[in-house]
């Protein structure tokens, strides 16, 4: 699948609005089916669409990979039915803490989570359990918030550009992966949350120039 750019709702910080594993993507309500169309044809699953607690920032909030769906606690009853529904073969549990955006404090693939140090043991328990992965607690560039601030597949990953050449060392030997380092739309940091990836494909913020958007396909495998 090639790669592809574009806005939701305006932003460029397209991972606020969803998040891909390589089965679905959880996509926020109100997108429009022509971007939905393209979302889906990028990376290659299914669309489930959803709120939470009415939100459209989906992508904040849910972490999940190709065994399991995290949801937080605030999301009302009838959203996570929904959810459990659509996500069938997944196992879906909610989280209960105040690390809330999920998405922002927890970078997955199909083989590790790397997590906020600020999460308790029995929230790593429960991550562990959920998305069946190894579990490490740590701070990636200083930031705690490593999945708004890193992209992890199960292709390759992408860092952020405050990384030492240690912290490097220690992402590589965990997860099995070269890491390249990169910012997105025209230099910021959050690069989780100017993407959505998996390992079919890529679609970054608009604002993203080609220098990152080849940066970033290429960490991941993806053909630009």
């Amino acid at each position: 699948m090639p790669a592809s750019k574009m806005t939701i709702d305006g932003s460029n910080y397209i991972g606020a609005f969803a998040v891909s594993t390589d089965k679905f993507t959880f996509l926020a309500n109100g997108v429009t089916k022509n971007k939905e169309d393209i979302i889906r044809k990028m990376l290659g699953t299914e669309i489930i669409k959803t709120t939470i607690n009415s939100s459209l920032l989906v992508g904040l909030f849910v972490a999940a990979n190709s065994n399991g769906v995290l949801l937080p606690s605030i999301m009302d009853r009838d959203e996570i039915s929904a959810i459990k529904h659509a996500s069938h073969g997944l196992r879906v549990e909610i989280l209960d803490t105040d690390l809330n955006a999920l998405r922002n404090n927890i970078l997955s693939n199909d083989k590790i989570a790397i997590v906020n140090p600020g999460f308790s043991g029995r929230d790593v328990s429960i991550i562990k359990d959920t998305l069946g992965v190894e579990v490490v607690k740590m701070h990636i560039g200083e930031f705690n918030t490593v999945g708004a601030n890193n992209i992890l597949t199960n292709k390759g990953m992408v860092i952020n550009n405050r990384v030492s050449e240690m912290e490097i060392e220690k992402v590589e030997s965990m997860t099995g992966m070269k890491c390249e380092q990169s910012t997105a739309n025209m230099g910021e940091l959050t690069v989780g949350l100017a993407t959505i990836a998996n390992s079919h494909g890529l679609i970054v913020g608009d604002a993203t120039s080609g220098f990152e958007y080849s940066r970033i396909a290429g960490a991941l495998d993806i053909e630009s």
